[in-house]
Order: structure tokens, then sequence, then C-alpha cells
């Protein structure tokens, strides 16, 4: 991104914004499998079919997908399967940031035995305090 114009990161943005929703994220992941339509997605992930179409519009529309009709229906495939690439070191660097986060609490830990809630005195039915 070094000596990039403004016009060129508002690009970059966009592109990054399109990734920042988890539906579409899903709908990318379904997609690695094979090409499928809008009514196999809306199945799959149980959003409506209206739904899931904005969603694969605007990733179309960043040239994350291609398009392709068919009869009545319209197939959406991974037009750069780059983003995969992208997708995964992302996960990547999470899961390590996740793992360095739970090694560093690990000294705060409190073993299982000493978190055993404080007993509780109860009156015997029929006797008030």
């Amino acid at each position: 991104m070094q000596n990039l114009p403004p016009e060129a990161l508002a690009q970059v943005a966009a592109y990054f914004q399109a990734l920042a929703e988890p539906t579409r994220l899903q709908l990318l992941n379904l997609l690695r499998e094979r090409e499928r339509n809008v009514g196999e997605l809306a199945e799959l992930t149980g959003y409506s079919a209206a739904n899931v179409s904005r969603h694969l519009a605007l990733l179309t529309q960043h040239g994350l997908l291609k398009r392709e009709p068919r009869g009545n229906s319209a197939y959406y495939r991974i037009a750069d399967a780059s983003i995969y690439a992208l997708c995964d070191l992302v996960c990547d660097s999470i899961a390590r940031r996740i793992d360095r986060t739970a090694h560093e609490r690990a000294p705060f830990a409190v073993p299982a035995k000493r978190l055993k809630p404080p007993s509780v005195r109860r009156a015997p039915v029929g006797h008030r305090r």
C-alpha cells in the first residue's frame, strides 16, 4: 500500500469493507467448494434469497465473485482464488493472537476447585429468619 494515491486507498478500503460482514464471509466459504446459485446458498445459510442476493451483488461488484446466468438462475463462483490466501492469512493471525493471549493469561487462571460457590444456609421450612 506504500505510495498509493488516496483514490487507490479508497478502493482498498472498499474491498476490505466488503469482507467485513460475517454473512459475506460465510458465502465465500461456501463458494470455495463449488459454484452455487442464490437458492442453494440461501438454503445452506438459512438466510432469505433476497438477503443472499444482496450480499452476492456486493461481492460481485467488488470483483470477488463472477456471476453467470443460466436459465432462470444465476450461478456464482469465486473470481480470484487469492481471496482465500488473504482469508487464511487473517485467520492464522487471529489464531496466533488468541493462543498468545491464552498463554499470557494462563498464570492468572483460577483452578476449578477454588471456584466453588459459597454455601448457602437455608432456614427450615416453616421458620422465618
